[in-house]
Order: C-alpha cells, then structure tokens, then sequence
C-alpha cells in the first residue's frame, strides 16, 4: 500500500487486519457520537442504563471531537440558535465555514453570550462523561491515537510509521464525516417537513454518517430516537445500534413522533417532497 503525503511515499505491505480493523474503529467513533452525544446525551432521545453508557463513551473517545460534554453543549446551542450567529457553525456563513472554519476561528460573541443560558446541569452530573472530561488528554490520547497504532504494530508486525498514518487517516474520515451534518445537511437536500428552515434531507449524508441526514425531520423533532421518519432502516444504522441495546434492556425510554403527526406536518409545512426527495403528486 502507497499513502503520499508531502512527497514522501511509504511502501508497506499493509496487512489486512489493520484495515478491518481500522474500519471497525470507524464505525464504533461515528455511532459514539451519533448514538451517544448526539442522541442520548443531547437530545436526551433515550435512556441508556450505565453499561451501554461506559461502552459509548469509549466509542464517543475514539472519535475525539473535543470530550463529549463540549460537544453536547456546541449541539444544543446549534438547535438552540440554528443557523444564526449564536450557532457555533452557523451554515448561513457558508460550506467552508459550517463544515471546519468554525474550528479555526474564534468564537462569535454571541456564542459565548448565548453559551451562557444553555443547561448542562444534567451532563455534569454524569459521572461517565466527567471522566472523560476529568482525563482527557491521557484517556483520549490512548483511545484514539495510542492503541490503535501499538496494536498493529504488536500483534501484527505492521510498521509504526504505516500504523501511524493509517490511525490518522480513519480519524480525519470521522472528521469530516460527522462535520458533513453541519454543512452539506444544511445546504443541498430537501425540505418534506419545514420549508422555512436550513436543515434538509440528505441522502448521501445519511449514508456516511449512519442516520444522520434526515436532517430536516431531525430539526423538527429532535426528541425522536430515531432522527428520521424511518427508524428502522438499512441507512439508519444508529437507529438499529440503539434497538439492538433496546432488546436487551440497556436503552430504553425511546422517544418517538407519532405517524400522524408527522404527516400532518409536513401537508402544513413541508416543501411538497416525501422521505426520499420525491415530489408528490397532489
């Protein structure tokens, strides 16, 4: 396998287990952060008994957007204030800026004035999330960077160098992944539930962030676990995590809209589009 990366070009025979096994670590960071801080600490969209908590802290570790508790906080002041300068990635101010520009400026004032009134009473009250606030940089630096480089080399006989870009690249990938759902998921899609606000449906987004693009329903009823009108579903593989945990009694409490509701809104509300993007006959 050839990675170039500012004209150095490394040559290794890259062992299969270090790409599934870097796969696996993709997909547990992207679902610690979709199914833990985003829907169950956030959005409070269900209850997840300790256990189920311990082991989404450890995923939401491995994906290392900040510790959990500032990224609940970031997220409730983005549904708080969407899409205005109190957002911390408010997408009127373009692609760029919603998707990483936002992380490499300062704070808006009125970030730091609206911060102010969010409650986080609840999050500061979790001991599973203020461990990782209280150790992060050694906890999150041996989550996220440490073990998945040694191990390769360990057990696999991979180089440290190979193991080293191929961690960091897995990490970018569930970067922007996730910061997708701040851009593009306010930019290019549809609208089947409000028309007036930025969120859209997303189908790509859906995809690559395992549920997360049906942006629209998602800012309409952000209480629902499911984050789309259609839970259970091949692209909604949070929503089946969650289910999976729901069966055997470690989440539960899952909230969700009624179909009739969700109906009714989006004959008063909606663009005129279904789910999926398509104009509906009247």
């Amino acid at each position: 396998m050839c990675i170039r990366a500012t004209n150095v070009c490394i040559y290794s025979c890259c062992r299969n287990p270090i790409l599934i096994t870097d796969y696996i670590l993709f997909v547990l960071a992207a679902v610690g952060v979709t199914a833990g801080a985003h829907r169950l600490w956030t959005h409070r969209a269900y209850k997840a008994k300790m256990p189920l908590q311990i082991i989404l802290m450890f995923m939401n570790t491995l994906a290392f957007q900040n510790t959990a508790i500032d990224w609940i906080r970031d997220h409730r002041m983005h549904h708080r204030y969407s899409d205005t300068d109190a957002d911390p990635h408010n997408a009127t101010r373009g692609f760029f800026y919603s998707h990483v520009g936002w992380l490499l400026v300062k704070k808006h004032e009125e970030v730091k004035k609206r911060g102010k009134f969010i409650d986080m009473s609840d999050i500061y009250a979790n001991p599973v999330l203020m461990f990782q606030k209280k150790y992060a940089i050694p906890f999150i630096g041996s989550v996220c960077f440490l073990l998945p480089t040694l191990v390769p080399v360990y057990y696999w006989g991979e180089s440290l160098k190979i193991a080293w870009h191929i961690c960091l690249f897995r990490y970018i990938l569930n970067l922007n992944t996730t910061f997708l759902v701040n851009s593009a998921a306010h930019l290019w899609g549809y609208k089947p539930y409000e028309k007036s606000i930025k969120p859209v449906q997303n189908k790509v987004v859906t995809f690559i962030v395992f549920g997360e693009g049906f942006h629209n329903y998602h800012h309409v009823y952000p209480w629902d676990y499911r984050t789309a009108e259609l839970g259970n579903n091949l692209l909604n593989f949070t929503t089946l995590f969650i289910d999976f945990f729901a069966k055997i009694g470690w989440a539960y409490d899952l909230k969700t809209v009624p179909e009739g509701m969700i109906e009714a809104r989006a004959k008063r509300t909606g663009d005129g589009s279904d789910l999926w993007g398509k104009i509906k006959a009247v």
